[in-house]
């Protein structure tokens, strides 16, 4: 951190700390993985087959990222008990911590708990899969929400997908004005830039190698 950025935002204003998850704290996406953890891989390959006409959509510019993530959800958490998610959520942490996270990452949060900074993660991955990460490393959460109706899951999104400026509504939505903190920011991917231009103190790619690192957002 630069001189600047130590003078950056209200004087004795509290520091929010805040943390993508996917591929910055992590080697790379959680929730692909945790589908395939959670259903087996049978399963995991019949549903995502489904995806396969979606996907190429996706690729040829015909479908929003955001619209592929709505598709991907229908496709395998529609009429699923929010218990069995959570309870295999737990599992899955348990399972791939020390495979998944990267530990550069993890004592930066624990820096930022240390120094008495407000910390959160903020993520597009559905916040019931990343609670037990965000309870293992002893702070918030803010990510998608998925609808719940009588403890199962309809497969619907509750609000928008926790990406790009809807970063930045959440966090304001919790936290109110962001003017009045001292903002840092972890991000890597281009949903990510709205929140780290929001920051007066924002890491790039921070916990990435140099070469990853001097890539531009996209």
């Amino acid at each position: 951190m630069n001189p600047d950025m130590l003078e950056a935002g209200p004087v004795g204003a509290k520091v929010l700390s805040v943390f993508d998850f996917d591929g910055t704290l992590t080697r790379h996406d959680s929730f692909v993985p945790f589908l395939k953890f959670a259903f087996g891989k049978q399963e995991f390959n019949r549903r995502m087959l489904k995806l396969a006409l979606p996907g190429l959509r996706f690729l040829l510019r015909r479908m929003s990222r955001d619209e592929l993530k709505a598709q991907l959800i229908r496709t395998f958490m529609t009429g699923v008990e929010k218990a069995w998610v959570q309870q295999k959520a737990e599992e899955y942490c348990k399972a791939y911590w020390n495979k998944l996270m990267r530990p550069a990452g993890l004592q930066s949060v624990a820096d930022e708990i240390g120094s008495g900074a407000e910390v959160t993660l903020c993520s597009a991955s559905p916040a019931i899969v990343l609670q037990p990460f965000a309870d293992r490393l002893g702070i918030k959460l803010i990510g998608t929400e998925l609808e719940v109706v009588d403890g199962v899951l309809s497969g619907r999104l509750t609000g928008n997908n926790c990406r790009c400026e809807n970063k930045v509504l959440r966090l304001e939505a919790i936290y109110g004005d962001l003017g009045e903190y001292r903002l840092r920011a972890w991000g890597d991917t281009r949903g990510d830039r709205e929140l780290l231009a929001a920051a007066q103190d924002a890491h790039w790619r921070h916990f990435h190698s140099a070469k990853r690192r001097s890539r531009k957002q996209r």
